[in-house]
């Protein structure tokens, strides 16, 4: 399977942003738990403009991070995995049983109590570190398995962002609601009458992320629904959607990503920690990331090709079906970001992190050692 040269530049940036994922956590949970715990945490507590620089990094920088990920989604329906039914009909199927799966295992244990809230933590897939580990098993990975695991992160995380739209809007604003809605409105007819500057969109992206902020719709989503009115033309080099979307690769996979790891993994981690973890809550995020992910995306892509609705492309077995499952597990980026929408209560949310972290690389650990063997054994085997 040949691979394109826009999905390289993609898979490598993921690739190296995700081990950059990796170590930035490592240095923000030490320094969390050293003699510098009280300024460091300090620092990211501190009020810039009415918010904290978490809130900023989470409600601000991240919003780059959701428009990068809705103009690799556009990409991905228009010239990529999802644009035939027939490609993307297997990671739409596997996408759908690892969230669906999760969230049915966590609410088992967590329906009915304050925590429930929290069923949308275990259905998200980490993009960059999922890749991070993927590429550590160097060129033995099939370029078919690459592909899928990314279409299903993709998809994975436009069905966290529908999450985050539908559950975890409280009270809305309508009237900030519709002016930012009535600002899409106005660019899509920008793009309808093939205006190809950049300007005027980022312009209107900022401005309609203000209202949508007030509007009570977490401001992220403004990144996704603005990526669909960037001009997209022939999808090549010289288009807009195109120029932005490698723009915007290293910022996000070497500064915004980093920072949102750094500011939220900040966690004081205290000598009785591990009693936090005895709690549905904790049961749920943890089984449903590592047994949960797995599980799904294997039942539901097997349901998939046995009724006939997608098919397994030839270079993949099931083998590598579970593996990719394993690494689906690693939800860090986007079950942190769902957490802080999940609770308010902050010792909640600590624990929350802490299982995650714990889900994450365990997940990371299963899927890199599973599929370390499968393909040392199909190599051999040939």
């Amino acid at each position: 399977m040949k691979l394109t040269k826009t999905f390289k530049a993609f898979f490598e940036n993921e690739k190296s942003g995700g081990l950059l994922l990796l170590f930035v956590t490592i240095i923000s949970l030490y320094l969390a738990n050293s003699s510098f715990q009280v300024p460091y945490i300090t620092f990211w507590e501190k009020d810039l403009g009415g918010h904290s620089i978490t809130h900023w990094i989470n409600d601000g920088l991240m919003t780059i991070f959701f428009l990068l990920i809705g103009l690799e989604l556009e990409r991905e329906i228009y010239h990529g995995e999802l644009s035939s039914i027939k490609n993307a009909s297997l990671p739409i199927m596997a996408a759908f049983g690892g969230m669906l799966v999760p969230a049915a295992i966590f609410l088992a244990l967590n329906f009915g109590t304050a925590t429930q809230n929290g069923a949308g933590i275990p259905m998200a897939t980490d993009i960059a570190f999922a890749i991070g580990i993927l590429s550590l098993l160097g060129k033995r990975v099939p370029a078919s398995l690459k592909v899928f695991l990314t279409a299903l992160a993709v998809i994975d995380d436009l069905g966290a962002i529908i999450v985050i739209a539908i559950f975890y809007t409280t009270t809305i604003a309508f009237v900030n609601l519709a002016i930012a809605l009535g600002i899409w409105g106005l660019l899509f007819i920008l793009n309808r009458m093939k205006v190809q500057n950049l300007i005027p969109y980022l312009i209107g992206g900022v401005v309609m992320w203000y209202f949508m902020l007030n509007s009570g719709v977490h401001a992220t989503i403004t990144g996704v629904i603005l990526a669909f009115v960037i001009p997209f033309g022939d999808g090549g080099e010289k288009s807009s959607s195109y120029k932005l979307q490698h723009f915007l690769h290293k910022p996000v996979a070497f500064v915004i990503l980093p920072l949102f790891a750094i500011a939220n993994t900040c966690i004081a981690i205290e000598s009785d920690w591990h009693q936090g973890l005895n709690h549905p809550n904790t049961y749920g995020i943890i089984l449903g990331l590592v047994i949960g992910k797995p599980l799904g995306i294997l039942l539901f892509s097997s349901i998939g090709v046995t009724a006939g609705l997608c098919a397994l492309p030839k270079s993949l077995k099931w083998a590598h079906i579970l593996g990719a499952g394993m690494l689906g597990g690693i939800g860090f980026t986007m079950s942190i970001f769902i957490t802080l929408l999940a609770f308010k209560d902050p010792e909640v949310i600590v624990f929350s992190k802490i299982a995650i972290l714990i889900a994450s690389v365990l997940s990371g650990i299963f899927g890199f050692v599973y599929l370390k063997f499968i393909l040392t054994q199909n190599k051999s085997s040939k």
